[in-house]
């Protein structure tokens, strides 16, 4: 059996970025342990969603708890910063970024020993964090990677792998879309995942989607019943999140990985 620590941004990115090889993992008879940098407080909620003097943080750590259920995930924890906000780009030094508590103005030598405490703890096998720009360029995911590097370091954590897109996927299914449905002046987005050609390792986890939009609906405050995670139909939600990518750090360029447990 081994061990694997999931380390993410807020609650829900779990669901949607690893998902897949969390349920996989726990399936399989190994240990999986997934860590939020923030209580997502800053996320987007519709009015009246709260009851009255219900913190947005409490719900999403609530939520947070049903989908690591749903995924089987036998530890769970927060590292304690805040959310910092959905501004990106030239706009990331908006005065949101630099709240109290923060993830992205956080230190990340901080940061990172708290997250090293916690691979220490689980002798991990594995840690999965994000690339270099969040997947997307979020602010609080660069800082996954930042932190998650650096804590693979400290706690001498063997194998590292960096959950992203395969950018050139992701694009084409995009032009694809926007043909068929007329759009004009499409402009694809310029940070989004990365390319096919970098990436190592390609997980398919279409046999656990259910569980993988499980845990996604869990997360009722952000993901709603019409959101385009739950209203797509189930050929292409597969087609959209029966895959999980990543990079393996210390690993050549080209896919050669089905799996990020192999051997242990």
């Amino acid at each position: 059996m081994a061990t694997i620590v999931s380390f993410h941004a807020h609650p829900d990115d779990e669901s949607i970025a690893t998902g897949g090889v969390l349920r996989k993992a726990a399936d399989e008879g190994h240990r999986t342990v997934l860590v939020s940098a923030t209580h997502g407080e800053r996320g987007e909620i519709p009015e009246g969603f709260l009851a009255e003097g219900e913190q947005l943080a409490s719900r999403r750590i609530a939520e947070t708890r049903a989908a690591a259920e749903v995924l089987g995930v036998s530890r769970v924890e927060f590292l304690g910063y805040e959310d910092s906000g959905m501004v990106m780009g030239e706009a990331m030094q908006d005065e949101s970024n630099f709240a109290p508590n923060a993830f992205w103005t956080a230190s990340v030598e901080e940061a990172a020993e708290r997250l090293a405490t916690i691979l220490r703890e689980e002798q991990a096998d594995v840690l999965t964090c994000y690339d270099e720009h969040g997947g997307y360029g979020h602010p609080d995911h660069i800082q996954v990677h930042r932190v998650g590097m650096l804590a693979a370091k400290l706690a001498g954590t063997p194998r590292v792998y960096q959950a992203t897109q395969n950018r050139d996927q992701v694009l084409k299914a995009m032009r694809e879309y926007a043909e068929r449905s007329g759009a004009e002046n499409f402009e694809p987005p310029a940070e989004i995942g990365m390319p096919e050609a970098e990436l190592t390792t390609e997980v398919d986890v279409r046999e656990y989607a259910g569980a993988k939009r499980a845990a996604m609906r869990a997360h009722a405050s952000q993901i709603a019943e019409d959101s385009f995670f739950l209203a797509m139909p189930e050929e292409d939600f597969l087609r959209a999140f029966g895959t999980e990518w990543f990079i393996r750090v210390g690993t050549p360029a080209g896919i050669s990985e089905s799996d990020l447990l192999t051997g242990l």
